[in-house]
């Protein structure tokens, strides 16, 4: 790692922590229990430019690299999973736009994405769709020189705060593979394309997750990202290797925060004499917890070094997404079960740590789904 890069992840990373520790974390219980969005740090994030943190410096953004993008994310989930959602969905349509975006698109919207001005999010999941990318119904019909959108999405990250969206839908409803029939869009709300109802979520609160709804919407074909039909599916999947490392990211910080109070906690508490920490029972939980927490750390690091050397990484992405998730939540129980009653009380975030966990094994594609995408990535790999 050259000495620049290394001083400027080392500033931004300080930058982050003393925001989180100072803004974050003594309001996030409060908009968490009351289901508010933190506008407010959101926007001190654009002003720390954390919306153009991988968005190359000749378009206004921090170009830095993915590990550092790892290390950000880490380090907000200590402190609130939620405030980490308006950045991670945006940075999917930054990269899609970097890597896949023509040099007019590059130049005309990638400013505004890495100043936060533009705010972005992913229209890739649907009602009946869910893992089944190519089973998509949204449609969208060339009409001279626009296409007319049709179709409804669900779950969308910034849905509502957001104002343009990397948009997936069908050009094409005959090709074989149906994938083949995905293209992406660049698309900004107007008429016909609105949020539709919020979903009151288990945990990731504060964050607004919605409907999208598009009827008879209209986007030019200047906007198709690439400028190419039938190139979405392979955009967007080479886009969600960053939403992976994302979350994998998310889950180590979530974990560490939970297992810092454990520890913490561990040696403050006194029972029949002697601290907690001393029974050999606990001593076996926090040992497993930081384990746990370490490789997934370092599942997390090397897709993202791998990331940063240009390869795709379905496999080591997976990987990390998977372990990292999987390990959060045993993580955040262990530290609920460690504080015992207190741990289960809305006084201690512990309960919304807990809440939070399963976020990551859902989002950027179930468990399951990452399963098959290892399970086939190494078949391929040490092919006979």
């Amino acid at each position: 790692m050259t000495s620049q890069l290394e001083e400027a992840r080392r500033q931004i990373l300080a930058v982050v922590r003393e925001f989180v520790e100072k803004e974050v974390v003594p309001v996030a219980s409060q908009h968490d229990e009351d289901d508010t969005y933190p506008a407010d740090l959101v926007d001190m994030m654009a002003e720390m430019g954390l919306f153009g943190l991988t968005i190359p410096e000749e378009y206004g953004g921090l170009g830095l690299d993915y590990t550092t993008y790892a290390l950000v994310f880490e380090e907000l989930s200590k402190g609130w999973l939620s405030i980490t959602g308006p950045i991670g969905t945006h940075s999917i349509l930054s990269h899609a736009l970097t890597k896949h975006g023509t040099e007019a698109q590059k130049a005309e919207w990638l400013p505004g994405l890495a100043t936060g001005k533009l705010r972005a999010g992913l229209a890739l999941s649907e009602p009946g769709g869910g893992s089944d990318v190519a089973g998509m119904e949204t449609t969208a019909v060339r009409d001279g020189e626009e296409y007319v959108v049709n179709g409804n999405k669900l779950f969308i990250t910034n849905g509502r705060h957001g104002n343009v969206f990397f948009l997936l839908a069908k050009t094409d409803t005959s090709i074989e593979p149906a994938h083949r029939g995905i293209t992406g869009f660049i698309a900004e709300k107007g008429p016909g394309f609105t949020a539709g109802r919020d979903l009151n979520k288990l945990g990731y609160r504060g964050i607004d997750t919605t409907e999208l709804v598009f009827q008879d919407f209209r986007v030019s074909a200047d906007r198709v990202i690439g400028g190419e039909e039938g190139k979405g599916f392979y955009q967007v999947m080479d886009a969600l290797e960053t939403g992976r490392i994302n979350i994998a990211a998310r889950a180590v910080g979530v974990a560490q925060a939970a297992f810092d109070a454990a520890i913490d906690y561990s040696q403050r508490r006194v029972t029949f004499g002697k601290p907690i920490a001393e029974r050999q029972a606990i001593q076996f939980m926090l040992a497993e917890m930081a384990t746990k927490i370490h490789a997934a750390r370092l599942l997390t690091r090397d897709a993202a070094n791998k990331k940063d050397s240009g390869e795709r990484i379905d496999l080591e992405a997976g990987m990390a997404k998977l372990y990292a998730s999987e390990m959060c939540a045993e993580v955040t129980l262990d530290a609920m079960r460690i504080h015992g009653g207190y741990g289960y009380v809305k006084d201690l975030p512990l309960e919304r740590y807990y809440r939070d966990a399963p976020l990551m094994i859902i989002g950027e594609g179930t468990n399951e789904m990452q399963k098959i995408i290892i399970a086939r990535s190494l078949l391929k790999k040490y092919a006979v």
